[in-house]
Parts: C-alpha cells; structure tokens; sequence
C-alpha cells in the first residue's frame, strides 16, 4: 500500500495500481544515444491507464538551456556558457519544447535551465492551453533559472534567501530559485515547488545535501500549515535515490518520492556515459494530498532526451484528500 494514502481513495486508487502493470548548470553535450543501432528490444507494452477524475497532472522537465536572443553576460555563443541563438533557433526550440509538453497533458510544468522572462515567453506563447506562467528569476547574467506553466491561476514566492548550512557548517545558498507556487485549481488546492539542485560540474557536494535539507524542511512546514493542499516539489535534483541529498529529502517519511511504486528500467531521467540516472524526481509531502499509484512516468524518445532536451520530462497524477 503506497504511503499518504488517503482512505477514501484507497480501494480505487488500489484497483488503478493493479490496472498499472507497469546537468544541470554547465555545458551539456548533445542528449546522449542511449540506442545507438536503433535496434533496442522495444519495452514491453503496458497496460492502459485510465487518468483519474478530478486529478492534477504535474510535471516537471528540464529544458536543457532555453537562453533568448540578447548576450546579459557579455561572453556569448562558442565555448561560452552563454548561449546566443539567433531568433529562428530559439523559435524552433521553442516549437519542439512546446509539442513536447503538450504532449505530456500536464495541468502544471515545474521547468527548470530557463534563462529570462524573454525566453519563457517564447515557449508560453506556444503553449495556449497554459494561461499562466511565472519565473524563478536569481538576477544572475546568462543564470538558467526555474520556471512554471500552468492551466490555473497562480501566485509565487521565493526562497533563495534562505542562509543553508553545508555539512561542515559552512553557509551556502540555493544554487537557483526554489519557487514556492501556490494553484488554484477548481478540484484541489495544490502548493508546488520548483527546484534544481546544484549540478555535478564543478561539484559541491555539500552545497546539494544543504539545498536538499533545507528543501525538505521548507516544503514540510508549507505541507503543515495547509493540511488541505497537495503539496508536490519536483525538479531536476541532480542526484540519485540512496544519494546523501536525495537521503536528506527523504529523511523522517514527510516527503514520498512517487517513481518508487515503479522498475528502476522506468525512471531514469539522464543518461551520463552510459549510466542511466534518476536525477529528475516528483515528491508529495504528507499531508492532503495522495498520489495515484502507477501514474508516474518518466516520458522520453526512443534514443533518450525528451523535446530535443538531454533530460526526459516526469509526470504523476495527484487526487486532494476527501
């Protein structure tokens, strides 16, 4: 029996479990070709899902690098970190990035590696189904920073200025915005955290698990004082299950990652050099909200990478507590 089960939806939501059969701030290379000969046994088919009514799909997908047309850093293009794509290369960016989140049926998508206001515009406005969109802005040139679609109106706050303690109790900060997303949504209030943790390039280890720690308390306490919402923080979290961070997440049961009802074959978000990585996560906090068993899904292409992206896209459907 999954976790933060509420017990209304106990018997349904276990008939729709057995219907179920069934990084990164840096520069990236091209996503990986994780099928290289194109001949890979195709996955076993599963059996068909049936979304639940009155859910709420949230998704979230890291972009890989969606910078605008104007160079805030003054080292642009190259070998800089700065991309400067001309204004047909951001719009065909933003029309793949756009077909693949429909795609994926979302009522919200948690971004993540998207430079400014201008750049979210140009995918929102491919996204007409999405009346609201916000950014998780840090104010840093050329910063890739988080971001938020939704089908229902929003309101937003930070918490990027929250002092973090490192293990060795060195303070630290979050690497980008942890954006706090309040929706309303007509079926279920719902409070929705967008983050991406520290990446691996130049690593700082500490500076994960403190993003990590201090996340999991933040999103507690938010789950606490709104015992009617479902509170869900999803993002790219840079590492993997049984990781000192993703530990740290997960420490004291308030946080339930939702891919753990599924096969490890399922859930890899990233592949790095062969090795295929979840480091792309959903977690619901307790409180009233509950997962529907089986409906997480890591969406990817055939080769890897999702929506010309390195990284695929994760999805889960949410019910409110009754």
């Amino acid at each position: 029996m999954m976790p933060f089960l509420p017990r209304g939806y106990r018997t349904a939501l276990l008939l729709g479990a057995v219907l179920s059969v069934l990084g990164c701030q840096g520069r990236e290379t091209a996503p990986e070709d994780v099928c290289p000969t194109g001949d890979c046994e195709a996955p076993t088919p599963e059996a068909p899902y049936e979304r639940p009514q009155g859910s709420l799909r949230v998704a979230a997908f890291n972009v890989r690098r969606l910078f605008d047309t104007v160079c805030d850093s003054s080292a642009c293009g190259g070998s800089n970190f700065e991309e400067l794509p001309s204004a047909d290369a951001l719009a065909a960016q933003a029309d793949r990035l756009a077909k693949a989140i429909t795609r994926l049926d979302a009522d919200v998508v948690l971004l993540a590696e998207v430079e400014t206001q201008a750049a979210l515009d140009a995918l929102h406005a491919r996204l007409p189904r999405f009346g609201h969109a916000a950014l998780g802005e840090t104010g840093a040139p050329g910063s890739v920073d988080v971001a938020v679609l939704s089908v229902h109106p929003i309101s937003t706050r930070g918490h990027r200025e929250r002092v973090l303690l490192r293990p060795d109790g060195s303070p630290t900060y979050f690497s980008r915005e942890l954006l706090e997303v309040h929706v309303a949504a007509p079926d279920a209030r719902a409070i929705l955290f967008a983050a991406h943790f520290r990446s691996k390039v130049n690593d700082d280890p500490g500076r994960r698990y403190a993003e990590a720690d201090a996340a999991r308390d933040i999103v507690s306490t938010v789950a606490r004082a709104h015992p009617d919402a479902i509170v869900v923080l999803g993002g790219d979290l840079n590492d993997v299950p049984g990781s000192p961070p993703i530990d740290a997440l997960e420490r004291d049961g308030h946080l339930l990652r939702v891919a753990s009802d599924r096969p490890d074959s399922e859930t890899w978000t990233y592949s790095f050099s062969g090795n295929l990585q979840a480091i792309d996560h959903l977690y619901l906090a307790r409180g009233g909200g509950a997962y529907v068993p089986g409906s997480f899904r890591a969406e990817r292409e055939p080769r890897g990478g999702y929506g010309g992206s390195d990284h695929a896209a994760v999805y889960a459907d949410f019910l409110p507590a009754r």
